[in-house]
């Protein structure tokens, strides 16, 4: 019998400037996790079916285990088949969401995903691909919180293949884009906004022009070179109008670059 001894944990915490109601629906509905994580279905009840759409046929399904309003939201999901290893007797992925009220408008949001295996080499390359994207994705719900909450999105993207490592090809597309610094300012391509985050394979920038939008970037390895995507949420009415224009924006930025000799990938 295999034996599950091996925790695999990662946990962060989150301040916010939100009220308990504007976290829940952050965290709890289909509209409002669309709005910062991953477009997603939900059937907001426990024991309810939650679907995250992760890409051209590739989605993650799981249960709704938790749901306390304004409280506690979790659910779990088949981690070992989203690894390539269906048959792999390990416990499911927990992931949950714990709010907490403080003085001032201000709530502590807790985020713990958890789960147990048997420590085998495909475990820990799963979770140090998960917790390194996980992160990143669990402060854009502060960045959402703190600027666009209670607010819906439409989300758009682009993407494109250049030659090169991941690291090579991201920091291309941020020089492209003009990205600095964390709060520098940027300009460029039809965007104006800031930048929000900036780290190895990744970051993310408020655009304040020409709608109210997240815009994020990240890479990934491929045979062929490098596969990086444009991902923008695009907030309110005014950001689902000008979905299909920000979307041949962000397509004509990696465009260019990858009509570029030196960055185009080989076939």
């Amino acid at each position: 019998m295999t034996t599950l001894n091996v925790p695999h944990r990662f946990e962060v915490e989150l301040t916010v400037p939100a009220t308990p109601e504007q976290v829940w629906h952050a965290i709890a509905s289909a509209d409002g996790i669309s709005a910062w994580m991953l477009p997603t279905e939900l059937d907001a009840r426990e024991g309810g079916v939650v679907k995250f759409d992760m890409g051209p046929e590739m989605s993650s399904v799981g249960k709704v285990t938790g749901f306390e309003p304004s409280r506690r939201f979790a659910y779990e999901e088949d981690w070992a088949s989203l690894a390539g290893h269906p048959t792999e007797g390990v416990t499911p992925l927990l992931t949950e969401f714990l709010v907490e009220a403080k003085s001032g408008g201000t709530c502590v949001v807790r985020v713990v995903t958890s789960a147990y295996g048997t420590g085998a080499d495909w475990e820990n390359e799963f979770w140090t691909g998960m917790t390194g994207g996980w992160g990143p994705m669990i402060d854009n719900l502060r960045v959402y919180l703190t600027h666009f909450a209670d607010q819906d999105s439409t989300g758009v993207s682009a993407t494109t293949t250049l030659a090169g490592t991941t690291d090579e090809a991201v920091d291309r597309v941020r020089i492209a884009l003009g990205v600095g610094a964390v709060d520098d300012r940027v300009d460029s391509s039809g965007f104006v906004g800031l930048v929000e985050r900036s780290i190895d394979q990744h970051f993310l920038l408020r655009i304040e022009r020409p709608t109210p939008a997240l815009v994020s970037c990240y890479g990934w390895g491929t045979d062929g070179g490098s596969s990086v995507t444009l991902a923008a949420y695009l907030y309110g009415a005014d950001g689902a109008a000008q979905a299909d224009a920000v979307q041949a924006q962000l397509q004509a930025v990696l465009d260019d670059l990858a009509r570029d000799p030196a960055v185009v990938a080989t076939s």
